[in-house]
């Protein structure tokens, strides 16, 4: 259920409202507009009526949310959500780079990559430093030190840090070195491990995972909100269909569709998307089209000796001219890319 509360009213009015229903033993969710202040009321609605809420001091309106996800809907926010951290705003004009290494292999490599990306408008390093892999023999990464890695070589090249956070027992140790989470998509639906993310400050890069439709997706999402973190980035990865050329079937339709639906900014990852470095280019040009928010792209300077996803990562050449040709895909819709650092 939203409350609609009245343009410029006293705070107190608002107070006594959130003391009332939170003494009823609801959980109260505010998000403070433009124009009007929204309080999102989570629990057992039914024995509300809507008549005595709209009749209270300070009330403009009340209604009922009829989709499963409340907080990340659009009927309980109009407005986009928009994210900034440090320099960066997610979810604004400017559509946001990610790119980096797959994984964390040494500190040359990463700096070495670090350098490039950055040089070509990117503004958050992508990195795993823990890697949830197929085959238990396969690189698992390096731990704390691909961590301390990521960290150094962001604050040298001034970009933000994106990497993967596992399970609960690593949310306070990667918080300690990353500036957002990211959630893959074999944990999408582990929802105590949600609701624990629920409970972190910093923003978290949900990855829709290998099967999960649309609202699967978004239920997700509103696990994290109403833990109390509303900074939550949708990220359209590919998922599993019959088709077998890719190596999953990026869903760009997903883009528009979840724009509509949530709030939320949404960003796109044609690397995991496609799986072939060939293919990652054209899908990156496509994402923009399709209104995302952002883009992350796996790069490595030497994929052929990669530890993992070699296959779909683009050299730096490569990064280089994606990037001079989404920039005039931006313009034409009227957002924009980074212009490079070196020029």
């Amino acid at each position: 259920m939203v409350i609609i509360m009245e343009k410029d009213i006293q705070e107190s009015y608002i107070e006594n409202i959130i003391k009332r229903l939170d003494e009823e033993g609801f959980s109260i969710h505010r998000s403070t507009g433009v124009e009007h202040t929204l309080l999102g009321v989570i629990g057992n609605t039914s024995k509300l009526d809507v008549r005595d809420l709209k009749i209270m001091p300070g009330v403009a309106d009340a209604y009922r949310i009829t989709a499963p996800y409340k907080l990340v809907s659009r009927e309980f926010k109009s407005e986009d959500t928009i994210i900034k951290i440090k320099d960066v705003v997610i979810g604004g004009e400017e559509i946001v780079i990610m790119a980096g290494p797959c994984s964390v292999e040494s500190r040359e490599q990463v700096m070495t990559i670090a350098e490039r990306v950055s040089k070509a408008g990117a503004k958050i390093l992508r990195g795993g430093a823990f890697k949830p892999r197929t085959s238990p023999y396969a690189f698992q990464g390096m731990g704390e030190e691909g961590l301390k890695i990521l960290r150094e070589a962001a604050d040298k090249f001034n970009m933000l840090v994106v990497t993967e956070v596992m399970d609960k027992d690593q949310i306070e140790l990667v918080c300690k070195y990353s500036d957002i989470l990211q959630i893959g998509a074999r944990n999408m639906q582990n929802f105590s491990f949600m609701k624990a993310l629920g409970k972190t400050k910093k923003p978290i890069f949900l990855k829709r995972g290998i099967a999960a439709t649309i609202q699967e997706w978004l239920m997700s999402a509103e696990y994290i909100l109403s833990g109390g973190n509303a900074n939550v980035i949708m990220c359209e990865r590919g998922i599993r269909t019959f088709e077998t050329y890719t190596r999953n079937t990026l869903d760009l339709s997903a883009i528009p569709v979840v724009q509509k639906l949530s709030h939320l900014p949404v960003m796109a990852d044609p690397s995991h998307g496609t799986g072939l470095r060939s293919k990652v280019l054209p899908m990156a040009r496509a994402s923009v089209a399709a209104g995302a928010d952002g883009i992350m792209i796996e790069v490595h300077h030497d994929p052929d000796h990669a530890l993992s996803d070699g296959a779909q990562s683009l050299y730096p050449e490569q990064f280089d001219e994606l990037m001079d040709q989404i920039r005039v895909i931006a313009k034409v819709i009227g957002r924009n890319i980074a212009e490079r650092r070196d020029q």
